[in-house]
Order: structure tokens, then sequence, then C-alpha cells
């Protein structure tokens, strides 16, 4: 990827001028329609009960201590835990209002659409000011399903969302060689999560890089790239090395085993294969270069992707090397925006005809990705059919108390947040709830769970507890007085 990126490009467009006529609808159409089209499959998703994981509860939980004015404690993690000790992540204050005004977990994820939708609608903005009306619509809609968004949004809300709209614009506007609201954009990415701040350096650097080669404007735009590689580099230094371990229970980064440094550099070769074996990690490069037609690899934009990249397939952990979850959402601004310069950079070149087709190639990829993708499911009538246990589930939550502390296994999570103290069974140390939440159906037991939840609650908490409710497979028990 570097070696292409780096060559010399073609001498830059003119700085396109603002949309006019029709045109300004396009970016607006295009957004509406990734709102709608994810949103659908929030509420589709929320109405057959589905928890891929606790995630949602965590920051569900999160979001209402921030409202209630307090710091992020997040009893999910440990009672009394603060998350940012987990992850470092400090613009998520910015939940405290919203959830305020509606204190749901289903909040968070239409507020993730909506973030999402935006990043669209600007990623369109910049595509049709470039290219043009149908070519922009192409880019855009490319971008809204691609697989990194699909599945960033099937697992539900992450701090990541908030990164979307600031990457498409910082690197919209770094495109456009406007340097000052590419810079003030891309800053606030270093607060979304630890990481990023890495991403946020290397951007600086190519914004450093394009503004010494094309900037006309003397010192000033390179050393406005330059301090937002200073910038974004200390954020995560100081995230990784002071503020995490300092609000950690035990003293240290929770994640530092995801990444060995020390054995990569030690031996790099055998770093390098590991970047794309097994195959799981090729596959998730090739999903990359076929999302940007491979011709995103032709802009020095590309180079941002390659922290995210780096430390995901570096990892030991193998749920950050496939294309699911939510890991490759900050990829897509990235890949399809780097797509875009390569495109105005070469659509008067020799490589003109593969250059003016390649917004339509990219949503043919999308759309090719899209069966077996989540959004794929608003066709499926299957989808559709309601939860046989719903009753039985909202009957579980109407007998829990408010403000009442309970202890639950995944199906009623963020159901329960809202209204109640939770707390996670699996996590030790815990003092003994009021209420206990079982679902001998649910993933989190495996196939094998407590077929007395009384007597499984007494020998977890230390208490006496009495069955409330055991039905459909749902079981209650309260601590006796």
């Amino acid at each position: 990827m570097p070696a292409t990126a780096l060559r010399r490009p073609a001498a830059p467009a003119p700085p396109p001028g603002p949309l006019t006529g029709r045109a300004r609808l396009v970016p607006l159409g295009v957004g509406a329609l990734v709102l709608v089209l994810y949103a659908w499959w929030s509420l589709l998703q929320w109405h057959r009960w589905e928890v891929p994981s606790w995630d949602l509860g965590i920051f569900t939980q999160l979001a209402k201590s921030y409202a209630g004015g307090h710091g992020p404690v997040v009893h999910l993690k440990g009672h009394g835990a603060n998350l940012l000790g987990d992850h470092f992540h400090p613009i998520l204050v910015l939940l405290g209002p919203l959830y305020a005004l509606f204190p749901s977990a289903l909040t968070l994820l239409v507020l993730q659409d909506v973030l999402v939708a935006v990043s669209a609608a600007a990623l369109t903005g910049f595509a049709v000011r470039g290219l043009g009306a149908a070519p922009g619509a192409a880019l855009g809609l490319a971008y809204g399903l691609s697989f990194g968004l699909q599945a960033a949004v099937a697992v539900q809300f992450h701090e990541v969302a908030f990164a979307l709209p600031l990457l498409v614009l910082a690197l919209g506007c770094l495109v456009e060689r406007r340097w000052t609201p590419a810079a003030l954009w891309a800053a606030p990415v270093a607060l979304v999560k630890e990481d990023l701040g890495v991403t946020v350096a290397v951007l600086g650097l190519v914004f450093a890089w394009r503004a010494q080669r094309e900037g006309g404007g003397g010192r000033g735009p390179v050393l406005l790239g330059l301090g937002l590689a200073v910038w974004g580099l200390s954020w995560s230094v100081l995230a990784i090395a002071v503020v995490l371990p300092a609000l950690s229970p035990d003293g240290r980064f929770a994640y530092a085993d995801r990444l060995d440094l020390a054995a990569a550099a030690a031996d790099p070769l055998a770093a390098l294969v590991s970047l794309v074996v097994p195959g799981q990690k090729a596959l998730t490069w090739l999903a990359l270069l076929a999302t940007g037609v491979v011709l995103a690899l032709r802009s020095p934009l590309a180079l941002v992707a390659l922290p995210t990249l780096a430390w995901r397939m570096l990892s030991p952990n193998h749920g950050y090397w496939g294309t699911g979850w939510h890991y490759s959402a900050v990829l897509m601004p990235v890949v399809l925006l780097a797509l875009l310069d390569a495109v105005l950079r070469l659509r008067h070149g020799r490589l003109h005809r593969l250059a003016r087709a390649a917004p339509a190639l990219a949503l043919a990829v999308a759309l090719l990705l899209l069966p077996g993708r989540p959004l794929a499911d608003l066709a499926d009538p299957a989808a559709y059919r309601p939860d046989p246990r719903a009753p039985a589930k909202e009957a579980v939550l109407a007998a829990v108390p408010e403000g009442a502390s309970v202890a639950t296994d995944l199906t009623l999570i963020h159901h329960l947040v809202p209204g109640a103290e939770v707390h996670w069974l699996g996590t030790e140390g815990d003092p003994a709830p009021q209420y206990v939440v079982v679902d001998r159906l649910g993933a989190t037991w495996g196939g094998n769970p407590p077929g007395d939840v009384a007597a499984y609650a007494r020998e977890r908490y230390g208490a006496e507890y009495t069955v409330v409710r055991d039905e459909d497979h749902l079981v209650l028990v309260r601590r006796r007085a």
C-alpha cells in the first residue's frame, strides 16, 4: 500500500465550487436513504429483542450515568467501575444530554444510525462537488452500503460511530485542500478511542506531506499538519500510558496483551506475514481492496487506514481479523475518500477510463457484497416474525421495580439498564443484587444454564432468593428481606 500511495500524483484539479441546483439535493437524498435503511434495521433488530453482546448495555449505562451528572460509572464492568479505565472515549460525554431526553438503549441505536447517515451525506457532498451528481451519488451509496458500516450497525452502538462524520469531513476537506477545516475536523477523532490518536497522527503526516507539495500557502499548512500529528500521538500515549492504567481497577491498560509490538519488532518478517495469514485476514484485505476498487491505493489518504489494520492484524485475538463487528467502520471513510481522491487525480490521465468508472464499480461491489449482510434481512419475511417470548420478557421487565439492583445475563440487559442498577452475572465481587434474571435459553450459558436459579443465586451471592417468575425459560428471583 505505501509504495503505490506515495507515487507523485498528477497535478491536482482546482478546488470544486459549491453545489448548485438539483445537485444540492443529492447528498440529502443519499443521507436520507441511508438513515431510513439503518433505522429500519435497528428498529427491526429491537423488535426481535436481538442482543449481539453486552456492549449496548454498557454504553447505555454510561449514557445514563452521564445524564445523571456523574462520571462514566458502569456497573456491568464491575460495581462502581469507571469505563474510562477500560477504553478512552471522552467524546461519549455527549451522550448524556441526549439520553436525559430519551432514556432508552434504543436512543443509542438511532443515534448511531444518524451519525452513519450524516457521514454518508457529507461524503456524497464531497463526491458530487468533485465528480458530478451521478458519480457522486454512486460513491456516497457505496460508502453508505459498505460492509464495515453494515457490520457496525448490526452489532449495535459503539463509540467509533462518532468518528465516522469527523473522519469524512476531515478527509474530504483534505481532498479539497481546505487545510484549516481538515485539521479542525480531524482533531476530535483522537478523543473517540485510544487507538484513533495514532490514526490522527498518520492523517496529520499525510496532511503535512500533501500541504508541502500542493498547499501554495507557505509553511502554515505544513506546520498545521505536523501539529495535528503531534496532537494525535500525544493523546494515544497519554490515554494508554496514563489515563487508562490510572482508572483501571488493576492499574494497567486492560488490552495491553492484544498487541505485542516488541515481538513484531524482533521478527519483522514474521510480523509482515501475520498481517495476511491466516486466510480470515486476507479476506478482510481483499474486501477493503474491492471496496476501494483497488484504485484507492493511488491516493496517499489510504495510508490513514494502516494504524487500524496493523493493530487488528497483529493482534492474537481472531475477533479483530474479519469483516464482522464494528472494527472496519472507521476504515470505510478512509477507503472511499481515498478512492475519490484517486479518481480526481487520474480522470484526465492514462487511467481516465478506470477512474471515471470507479464510482459505479464501487457501488457494484457494495451491492454484490449485500447478500448475507445485515441489510439483506430487510427483504427477508422471516426477519419480521415477532419474538414468541416477547410477552414473557415484558412481564419480567414489569416485575422489576424502578431503581432496583439486578444481576442479569444477556437476554434483557439492554432493556433493564434504563430503570434499574444492572450488574453482569459473570462479574466477581459484585454485591448481592435485589433481583437476578436468567434466561435458560440464552447464549450466555452455552447450553448449560442453572436448573435451580434461586440456588444458583444463593451460591453466587451468599444470600437467600425466592422465585418471582418462571415462564418460557425466563426466571426472575428476588432476594429475601
